[in-house]
């Protein structure tokens, strides 16, 4: 069969810088996932964009939450959040914003590589065993690097080094050449500075990935 191959070329990495302005919400339906009706135009809104979801009444259970869009329905002015099951959530009454995090592309990405996560290994051997037995624990999504052209300009990459300097969580966001994205939490561990003759100046980032990464 023909390759499926896709080239790491074009794609996007970007990172949590500050928030936008909060959309109003009109209805809540309680589903597996959640999808949520807005009052304004989604037109601002992507899949894999990272939202910011509160002051609700009666589904108080997506207050404080930070949800992924999975998909986006336009016409309908309809979001539905990757991974929120709702079917036992409190009937929605009013009120609630959704309000989505800025992201700012990093400029310069030469390559990327991580995502390298695995599951604990739960030793469940006991006495009546006849080899050693596990079960599967938490999934642990381990870490993901960049490695870029080096421009304190950039927007992109001074929120990298603040980030590193405050040790603030932050949301951070891959879109391949093909659309699908993959949006995660993070803290940024390393954006180390090297260089020599006849050599662009670059930047190494390794972030420690905290909580699921969501494709969508």
């Amino acid at each position: 069969m023909s390759s499926t191959a896709i080239s790491g070329k074009g794609s996007t990495f970007s990172i949590g810088t500050s928030s936008g302005s909060a959309n109003n919400i009109t209805a809540i339906s309680l589903t597996n996932p959640c999808r949520i009706t807005l009052q304004s135009s989604v037109s601002g809104l992507s899949v894999g964009d990272v939202v910011a979801i509160a002051s609700i009444t009666g589904t108080t259970q997506l207050n404080g939450v930070t949800a992924v869009i999975e998909y986006i329905e336009p016409a309908n002015k309809i979001i539905t959040l990757a991974g929120i099951n709702a079917l036992a959530y409190t009937e929605w009454t009013s009120g609630g914003t959704v309000t989505p995090v800025v992201m700012t592309e990093i400029a310069n990405v030469l390559s990327f590589s991580g995502l390298d996560g695995s599951n604990a290994e739960l030793d469940v051997t006991n006495l009546s065993s006849t080899a050693k037995e596990f079960i599967s624990g938490m999934v642990d999504e381990g870490g993901f690097s960049i490695d870029v052209h080096f421009d304190n300009a950039n927007a992109g990459q001074l929120a990298l080094a603040a980030a590193r300097s405050s040790g603030t969580l932050k949301n951070f966001k891959l879109v391949l050449p093909n659309s699908k994205t993959a949006t995660f939490s993070g803290l940024v561990k390393k954006f180390n500075l090297s260089g020599g003759v006849d050599q662009a100046v670059k930047r190494s980032c390794d972030m420690r990935i905290s909580g699921p990464v969501v494709w969508s």
